[in-house]
């Protein structure tokens, strides 16, 4: 399956990208939900995290430590930030590539509150 992630990871769409190596492509999220709204994806193809391997957890791991080392480099780590993977309809998945959320640059309330 092709999603608009798979298209910006082949540079066939166009995307403020602010971070990549081997395994992952981090990019600005178009419509952010907070100040600092960066998507990290995977370059292999696992459409949600129920279909992540389970003999490849270090997958979820490269995700969090690129957002985290990325936190850092911008220099929002200390003030903080928050790190979401949405899985499915319900739980607001809506680009069937697994892929993480790092929202900062505000003070974010507590979870499940409005941002």
């Amino acid at each position: 399956m092709s999603t608009i992630f798979h298209k910006i990871i082949n540079r066939e769409i166009p995307a403020d990208i602010v971070y990549e190596d081997e395994h992952l492509l981090a990019f600005r999220d178009i419509a952010p939900q907070a100040p600092v709204h960066v998507l990290f994806v995977p370059k292999v193809d696992v459409a949600t995290l129920n279909d992540l391997p389970r003999g490849q957890p270090e997958l979820v791991g490269r995700l969090a430590l690129a957002a985290a080392d990325y936190a850092r480099r911008e220099g929002f780590a200390e003030d903080g930030y928050r790190i979401v993977v949405n899985c499915n309809g319900d739980g607001g998945q809506t680009v069937f590539q697994l892929h993480l959320h790092l929202l900062a640059g505000a003070p974010l309330g507590r979870f499940g509150t409005t941002l």
